[in-house]
């Protein structure tokens, strides 16, 4: 699929019944692999992109860095990549700079999120400081008014109710951001259960597509989220953590045993990455 397809094929099913089923990926084999096992779209997440490089997600790395591994993962992908844009990198025009360079990328979709600048993980045990919700609301209206495409995508993501500001706060900015241009509101929630969720989403009243995040709600299966409203749903982190827990074990394995005869038929075969690889479209062309 061509860059300006992803992003209007992503358009398109945001404004159709059904849920977009997204998966976050923290390099391009990553993304590839969400791809394989049939997922919609992948996530570019900054959580992920900071702990590949050993790093936390604290606003350390450049847009730069976030965008060369998001064009990356777009590279090898044929679905559309959003790209987790943390708080816009800065000021207004920061963001209609971001703008310019991911659509130019050919990244479907970025996501900004109201905190102030530098941000903290919404799931750290620290003091989560909102932006004023006109000052977002202007970057909202900035990144719609830079983009060149009809069809790309810009998300504002709420995090009033990680800052503990309460859902009328989510529903009253989430409000701003739509008027502003958003094409989606991601509903941010770090809750142990969808409570949150679905009093915003029976007090949106389906205003604009919902973005959630199951993280902490990650029972909730995707066919209730459907029900209740939602348009997309996020596993933002899901395959980072999944990829740590393997390789530890893996490599523990290794190194008790003297060997790694005792993991060989539960980890991939090399012929398995090369495929993923597409090693032998490559070995064609020398041919």
């Amino acid at each position: 699929m061509h860059h300006s397809e992803k992003a209007s094929s992503l358009r398109q099913r945001l404004a159709h019944p059904g849920v977009i089923r997204v998966a976050g990926a923290h390099d391009a084999l990553s993304a590839l692999v969400a791809e394989e096992v049939g997922f919609d779209a992948v996530w570019a997440s900054s959580l992920a992109i900071s702990a590949a490089r050993g790093l936390p997600d604290m606003s350390l790395l450049t847009m730069t860095d976030y965008l060369q591994a998001a064009s990356h993962i777009n590279d090898v992908c044929a679905c559309p990549v959003i790209a987790d844009c943390d708080t816009g990198f800065g000021n207004t025009a920061n963001v209609a700079y971001l703008v310019r360079q991911y659509e130019s990328a050919g990244v479907a979709a970025i996501c900004i999120e109201d905190k102030v600048f530098p941000k903290r993980n919404s799931f750290v045990d620290a003091e989560q400081i909102l932006e004023d919700a006109d000052v977002f609301a202007r970057k909202i209206e900035v990144a719609k008014q830079t983009q060149r495409s009809a069809d790309f995508v810009v998300i504002a993501r709420t995090e009033a109710a990680i800052a503990g500001a309460g859902i009328p706060e989510a529903l009253r900015r989430a409000h701003k951001y739509v008027d502003a241009g958003a094409d989606a509101i991601l509903m941010h929630s770090k809750s142990a259960q969808p409570d949150e969720v679905l009093t915003f989403l029976e007090e949106w009243q389906g205003r604009a597509p919902v973005v959630v995040v199951p993280t902490t709600y990650f029972d909730w299966h995707v066919d209730d989220a459907a029900k209740a409203g939602v348009t997309m749903v996020i596993y933002a982190n899901q395959a980072l953590r999944a990829a740590v827990h393997s390789i530890r074990s893996a490599l523990r394995e290794t190194l008790a045993t003297g060997s790694s005869v005792s993991i060989e038929k539960t980890i991939a075969p090399m012929a398995d990455i090369f495929r993923l690889q597409r090693v032998d479209e490559w070995l064609e062309l020398e041919a």
